[in-house]
């Protein structure tokens, strides 16, 4: 089976948790990661002066933050086919918390 392999090359930020995301097979997504944003890892991104401070991981050729926080850059390849499921594992995540 044939898994291929994406790296980030680049990003912008387009507005507040939302990513421009350009890869190496030159395909780019605008990622709104805010329904993701719950839970131990990803929830404190929701502080956008954390969420500002994503960079691009240089080893693993993702986005990174401080806090350990990241994604596979195949899943922000294919964003839109993972978004839901992110989303709602995400808000589960919050009931566990409480």
């Amino acid at each position: 089976m044939s898994h291929r392999l994406y790296r980030v090359t680049e990003f912008d930020v387009v507005k507040n948790y939302t990513l421009r995301v350009k890869f190496n097979d030159g395909a780019e997504q605008v990622i709104d990661f805010e329904p993701v944003l719950h839970g131990e890892l990803w929830g404190p991104l929701r502080d956008l002066d954390l969420f500002r401070q994503v960079a691009l991981d240089p080893i693993a050729h993702t986005l990174t933050w401080p806090n350990g926080a990241d994604f596979d850059p195949e899943t922000l390849r294919h964003w839109p086919d993972y978004k839901n499921e992110l989303a709602a594992r995400a808000r589960a995540w919050d009931q566990v918390a409480v």
